[in-house]
């Protein structure tokens, strides 16, 4: 994100403070795409990664008074998110306990857009695999490597979503890739 869209984002939220219902249709549509995409490799469902992000935009306008515009909006957002998804996560442990859920590595996947069904198949089938492996991860684990990733994110940006310092970070995502080929292998 440049300098530019950084101003931009904190001018949005001017207006949005001034009451302009435009500027907050615009403060969504320019962060819901990396809010989904974040949600939906942390969850593995579209319905889930879409209540997420909902969740999270419902939360970071009731808070937007607290947003510090020194601060990259996007950062900001990204943490919410991932505090959405961490409690998204608790709670479905939870209800897994409580009620014997179906794990969601069971759950059926997506299609994939292969251009043949032979790829579409073992496309499919290394996804789940893979997917189910993220799944498996601890959630400080998941989150960064999710964010670093699959997200691109900079270790400082992921470092100020999870509240965590940069070696921190470094350590995780470590962890994590050893931990993914563990599981994998």
């Amino acid at each position: 994100m440049t300098d530019g869209e950084q101003f931009e984002d904190a001018s949005l939220v001017e207006r949005i403070l001034g009451g302009d219902q435009r500027a907050v249709a615009m403060l969504i549509s320019r962060h819901r795409e990396a809010v989904f995409r974040f949600a939906r490799h942390y969850t593995s469902d579209p319905e889930d990664a879409l209540d997420l992000t909902q969740e999270t935009f419902a939360s970071a306008l009731i808070a937007i008074r607290r947003y510090d515009r020194a601060r990259r909006f996007r950062t900001w957002i990204m943490h919410i998110a991932a505090n959405k998804c961490h409690d998204w996560s608790r709670r479905r442990a939870v209800r897994r306990f409580l009620f014997h859920a179906v794990p969601i590595e069971d759950a059926p996947e997506v299609a994939s857009a292969a251009p043949t069904p032979e790829v579409a198949a073992q496309d499919a089938l290394e996804l789940k695999r893979v997917s189910a492996a993220i799944a498996r991860l601890p959630d400080p684990l998941r989150q960064v490597l999710i964010l670093r990733a699959i997200e691109d994110l900079s270790q400082l940006e992921t470092a100020q979503i999870l509240g965590l310092s940069e070696k921190a970070v470094e350590t995780r995502l470590r962890r994590a890739r050893r931990r993914l080929h563990e599981l994998l292998a």
